[in-house]
């Protein structure tokens, strides 16, 4: 039985206490980590990201009272949400049910109406640790509708869907690559998509002998004085100042020659994207041929590239990935980086699989040592994106 089975089956006896009843539908999604291709995607680049094997789960049957309420009920006893079906959907109280209510309010929009439905949530995707787990949430709504109303969307639609739903609804300016990947991945395949055009490649990574170690800080620094904004900004006088259209169409040579009439801090800021953008078609690559000694390096200089020229790091990721240096390939680690924003968040590492406890075990003792703070460690292969399991 795969874990995602096993956390369907739990869902479900979940349901049973809850409402009293069976469900008629169970469906999932998956949350993500970003391989590389960090701080690309708004400036069009390519972004590598992988489906992990932690999910958000929906069981779900018609309401038992006839109304046109959609209701959802979580496992971990938070306040429940219920969407009146029959009045226009806007946001509200309690916050974290903005994400199903634009989902909701997006899909009526298209003509999608499930009708009252009584809804038991279930997310093992950890929350505030950049894994998008509010991705998992939209994306497993959006594949509740679909299932209960009989009507499926073109999966880019999709994805689009749940995005605009963040942006409205829940006031984050995201970029597309977390629903696209909730969405579209695949076991055992690594997604690599163009944030220009929008187009989607599927990396084969069936090679067993490796796995992504993902390490929480289980620290979250504000980003002082909109330190996200002010990247973009940044990105966008670089992409000026070189005179195209964005950072996507510079080349390290274009920047090079423009040094001399560019601010210091741009000029870091673009070095790092158009780095980066290279970085993650190579990686790419490297997955394909599973040469792990090349894709760990570029994982390896992507960190670098963070840390020293987009400065969205911090001490403790630096220590995951010093800790990891220090291991090294005889110690079981080809490669790792700060993953997500950064100001904290998690660190992964492409490690081999048959060494994993160990590693984990080692990262989290040195860590410790380190910072004196308790990292949160798991292991995942490439995991599937949203799936039906009951319809």
């Amino acid at each position: 039985m795969t874990s995602l089975q096993k956390l369907a089956a739990e869902t479900a006896q979940s349901f049973v206490k809850t409402y009293g009843r069976p469900p008629r539908w169970i469906v999932a999604a998956p949350g993500r980590v970003n391989v590389i291709g960090e701080h690309t995607d708004y400036n069009d680049g390519f972004v590598l990201p992988m489906a992990i094997e932690h999910y958000a789960v929906m069981a779900a049957d018609r309401s038992a009272d006839g109304k046109n309420i959609f209701q959802i009920r979580d496992t971990s006893g938070v306040e429940p949400v219920l969407v009146d079906l029959s009045v226009p959907v806007s946001p509200g109280a309690p916050k974290w049910g903005n994400y199903p209510r634009g989902v909701i309010a997006g899909c009526l929009a298209r003509g999608m109406n499930s009708g009252g439905l009584d809804v038991l949530l279930h997310s093992t995707v950890p929350i505030g640790g950049g894994l998008s787990s509010s991705a998992a949430l939209e994306v497993c709504t959006a594949t509740l509708i679909e299932t209960a109303t009989g009507q499926k969307m073109d999966p880019v639609e999709k994805a689009l869907l749940c995005q605009k739903a963040e942006h409205d609804f829940a006031g984050m300016p995201c970029g597309i690559m977390d629903q696209f990947i909730s969405v579209m991945g695949r076991q055992n395949h690594l997604l690599l998509l163009d944030c220009r055009s929008r187009k989607t490649e599927l990396v084969p990574m069936s090679d067993a002998a490796v796995s992504l170690l993902i390490v929480n800080t289980n620290v979250r620094h504000e980003l002082t004085g909109g330190g996200y904004a002010q990247r973009r900004i940044q990105c966008e006088t670089a992409a000026k100042d070189l005179g195209v259209p964005s950072l996507r169409t510079a080349t390290a040579e274009m920047l090079e020659g423009a040094k001399g009439r560019m601010d210091e801090v741009v000029f870091r800021r673009a070095r790092h994207v158009i780095g980066e953008i290279e970085r993650t078609v190579q990686a790419a690559e490297g997955v394909r041929a599973s040469n792990w000694p090349a894709v760990g390096q570029l994982m390896y200089a992507s960190h670098a590239s963070l840390r020293d020229d987009y400065e969205v790091s911090c001490e403790e990721l630096d220590a995951v990935v010093e800790i990891a240096e220090s291991m090294g390939a005889t110690g079981g680690i080809y490669g790792c980086r700060m993953t997500g924003g950064g100001f904290g968040g998690c660190a992964v590492a492409l490690v081999k699989t048959e060494l994993v406890e160990a590693i984990a075990k080692q990262i989290a003792a040195n860590y410790k040592k380190k910072t004196t703070i308790e990292a949160t460690i798991f292991v995942s292969r490439p995991a599937a994106g949203a799936t039906v399991i009951k319809a």
